[in-house]
């Protein structure tokens, strides 16, 4: 009887796997069909409302609300980006008119302190020439055969963004038209005997990601804030100060790595911005400034929202979440450390609901909610 219970274990472990590998094949229409899926869930108490609704004793029907719901939603991201998109293109309009061999001979000096201070030989960058050195790259990279390929790129890129955005909202219609269809979808995928097990995996993940992703939208927002108060008080000017708050509320969603690359940005922006004043009396003093900006909405971030939101949604130890974390940066990159904590989400609710007599699956998921106890009793005949 044990030997059937372990042989029952690992062919769900291979089917888990089979079905793993299938969905990485066709990766491309799994992100389809996840980005919709999300986009219908989001809107579907705006379509419940719509075919509610009576103009003139007429009541939309659920293809219309469905219509109305994905166009109202794609009038909030345009109006979105109609906000953001000027906004950035008046900040790096000004970049564009920095003075870089400026800004460089201005550093020279600081850099050769630090480096006469560390025991290094000062450089010097009176010889060098961020124009020139920009033509150079330029001329290469517009070579006939190169230009080739960089439209053939291009072309490419575009097509495929068309191509996914219409994807998406035609299966996100069909979504909200006819609620229900993602999960009978994967209720179908489900082998007999398992469909009351895997509905209830499929409520707590559902619940668990809404609070996660709804979480993680709120943590953009402050952080974007929190920094973008912050540099105003430093003394930046409205639309670098959005700016750099947008990029650092953004690149928040990289763990770890995030605020780095953020503040990074930040720095760099200010020195352009600064590149006329005097480096030790004002711009020196302002990238202190920032740094302490940065350094509190992170404080802010980590010891109240965070915990806020993994303790919500993922439930695991902070050394669990940091390997977790690594291991999927390891893999895929900074794409894998974004998608880590959903994906592991995911996992660990299958994982309590389907493998809950593994002693190692029990310790994993002791502070989650309680799965069902699969036993012998438990499993399909």
């Amino acid at each position: 009887m044990e030997m059937a219970l372990r042989t029952r274990y690992i062919l769900l472990a291979l089917g888990m796997l089979i079905l793993g590998f299938i969905a990485w094949y066709f990766k491309d229409i799994v992100t389809y069909i996840i980005v919709a899926a999300v986009v219908s869930t989001l809107g579907r108490p705006l379509a419940r409302f719509l075919r509610k609704v009576r103009i003139w004793k007429i009541r939309f029907n659920s293809s219309v609300s469905a219509f109305i719901t994905l166009f109202l939603i794609l009038v909030v991201l345009l109006g979105m980006l109609g906000f953001i998109i000027p906004l950035i293109a008046g900040e790096f309009s000004k970049l564009a008119s920095v003075d870089y061999n400026a800004l460089l001979l201005q550093l020279e000096g600081p850099i050769n302190q630090v480096l006469v201070f560390i025991g290094y030989e000062p450089i010097t960058f009176s010889g060098f020439s961020v124009t020139d050195l920009a033509s150079s790259k330029l001329a290469s990279l517009f070579k006939f055969s190169k230009v080739t390929d960089l439209f053939g790129s291009v072309a490419g890129t575009i097509g495929s963004i068309f191509v996914g955005i219409f994807s998406t909202a035609f299966i996100a219609f069909f979504f909200l038209k006819e609620e229900g269809m993602f999960r009978e979808g994967l209720m179908a995928l489900t082998p007999e005997g398992y469909e009351d097990r895997f509905s209830r995996s499929f409520d707590r993940i559902t619940n668990l990601l809404n609070r996660y992703f709804i979480g993680l939208v709120v943590e953009i927002i402050i952080v974007a804030i929190l920094v973008t108060i912050g540099l105003l008080i430093v003394g930046l000017n409205f639309g670098t100060a959005a700016l750099i708050g947008v990029l650092c509320g953004l690149f928040n969603v990289i763990p770890y790595l995030g605020p780095w690359i953020g503040g990074g940005f930040g720095i760099v922006i200010a020195l352009a911005m600064n590149v006329d004043q005097p480096f030790m009396s004002h711009t020196l003093p302002v990238l202190g400034f920032m740094i302490i900006v940065f350094g509190s909405s992170q404080m802010i971030d980590n010891i109240l929202i965070q915990p806020l939101i993994y303790s919500s949604s993922v439930k695991a130890h902070p050394l669990e979440i940091f390997l977790v974390i690594m291991a999927a940066g390891s893999i895929a990159g900074i794409l894998g450390m974004i998608l880590a904590i959903p994906v592991y989400t995911i996992l660990r609710v299958l994982a309590s609901e389907f493998l809950s007599n593994l002693k190692v699956v029990r310790k994993l998921t002791e502070n989650m909610e309680p799965g069902v106890n699969v036993g012998e009793r438990d499993l399909p005949k």
